[in-house]
């Protein structure tokens, strides 16, 4: 017993040695040793690899499936008034004449839409092409051969048994560190000391938590890096867009107050450095929040804001409408693309799905619902009582939509597979 004790400490006191001293010391001063580099390095070479072995396999074998292309719908590029235009061509229609065959275009986006809704399927995880030996394909492609399943059990071996402790305890220690180096710095006066404090605890932790998500960072055209004063303005995929952009430097960030964890993050970080952060009624009001950043940026002293003006996560294959509030502040805008490599991990985050403020008000009300129900013997209907009196909401309409377009493609898009990202790229 005493010898597996023994064994037990020298390997705890080697994992420490490791995290502390390789990792996390030459994290905080931003350096290297270079081993998460040869590890991409070796990864990419083996789903290179794997990528030609399943092209050879496919030939082999026709029971291997045919991967699809993303989307199953060839949308055309042109514009509407080209796309009439065309239906019209063989008619000899005066110019202002209306023609019938018009509606078949309005039909054909129509059920484009329902088929394929170009919305939708930016808040699913993106599928891959090419399997990444673990997830986000449809098809289990490791029974091609024997050298590509042992391939695909270590993989699964130092991911889960390896990888993931080791980056379970940088976390831990990371945020750790921001909430107790924030706080202590949030006991200083304000002076130019506090604030140099304020950066480094920041910086440092934000270095610590890329390393445990493993993360491979290129920064391209440094020379646009946001100043202080200005406004930094970057497409939104995750929460974890915040640690890769402030690898580089510091940012005020901003957003919505919220509970649990992420709350105890804020409240501790705002001691130190001025955060805006806004509390859910204050969000609603758009001067509010507008006057608050203005405050912010005409101190030039303060640190670039950090905004992301979709409002909400996008799967990393597009970036959708942004909200005009950031551009009415008034200071320098620097635009930011961050660009995720798909291959190695997935750095979606479904928010309709992992709600940080956890249960809302509506899923509260639905979870009481089903519980009566369910005591009652009773039926659990998801319509609104007052439709016997009122038109059925364009939202429900909506559900009936997605439900019958999941129908059609033959699969359902809330079951997709999410992985944990693994390794990120800003361009």
């Amino acid at each position: 017993m005493e010898d597996i004790w023994c064994v037990a400490v020298s390997v705890f006191q080697m994992w420490m040695f490791v995290v502390v001293f390789l990792i996390t010391l030459p994290a905080m001063f931003g350096l290297s040793l270079g081993v998460t580099g040869v590890y991409i390095q070796i990864l990419v070479k083996i789903l290179e690899w794997a990528t030609i072995r399943i092209q050879r396999g496919r030939q082999e074998q026709a029971s291997v499936p045919v991967p699809l292309h993303n989307g199953i719908i060839e949308r055309a590029v042109s514009s509407m008034k080209e796309e009439i235009e065309q239906l019209r061509s063989s008619q000899s229609l005066a110019e202002g004449e209306f023609a019938l065959g018009d509606a078949f275009y309005f039909c054909k986006k129509g059920l484009e839409s329902i088929v394929d809704d170009q919305v939708t399927q930016r808040f699913s995880s993106e599928e891959l092409v090419s399997w990444n030996l673990l997830t986000r394909t449809n098809q289990n492609f490791r029974y091609i051969s024997l050298r590509l399943t042992i391939i695909w059990g270590i993989g699964v071996f130092v991911r889960y048994c390896i990888l993931l402790p080791l980056r379970v305890t940088l976390a831990i220690i990371g945020l750790s560190w921001l909430v107790i180096g924030t706080t202590l710095v949030g006991f200083l006066p304000e002076s130019s000391v506090k604030n140099w404090l304020s950066e480094l605890v920041h910086l440092t932790c934000y270095r610590i938590c890329a390393r445990a998500l493993s993360a491979t960072i290129h920064y391209h055209n440094r020379e646009n890096k946001p100043q202080k004063g200005g406004i930094c303005v970057a497409n939104h995929t995750t929460p974890i867009d915040v640690v890769i952009l402030a690898n580089d430097g510091c940012y005020a960030m901003v957003g919505q107050i919220h509970g649990g964890l992420l709350g105890v993050l804020q409240r501790s970080m705002v001691k130190s450095c001025p955060h805006v952060w806004f509390e859910r009624s204050e969000m609603k009001d758009r001067h509010t929040v507008t006057s608050r950043l203005r405050a912010h940026v005409a101190a030039k002293s303060k640190l670039p804001i950090m905004i992301f003006p979709e409002g909400t996560c996008i799967n990393n294959t597009s970036v959708m409408m942004f909200k005009k509030g950031s551009f009415e502040i008034g200071g320098t805008i620097y635009p930011v693309a961050i660009k995720y490599d798909p291959r190695l991990g997935d750095a979606f985050w479904n928010s309709s799905k992992h709600n940080m403020d956890g249960e809302d008000a509506a899923q509260f009300a639905s979870r009481v619902k089903s519980a009566i129900a369910l005591q009652g013997g009773l039926l659990d209907l998801a319509w609104d009582g007052g439709l016997k009196r009122a038109k059925v909401k364009d939202s429900l309409k909506e559900e009936q939509q997605k439900m019958y377009s999941s129908i059609i493609v033959g699969q359902n898009s809330t079951d997709s597979p999410e992985t944990c990202s693994q390794n990120s790229e800003e361009q």
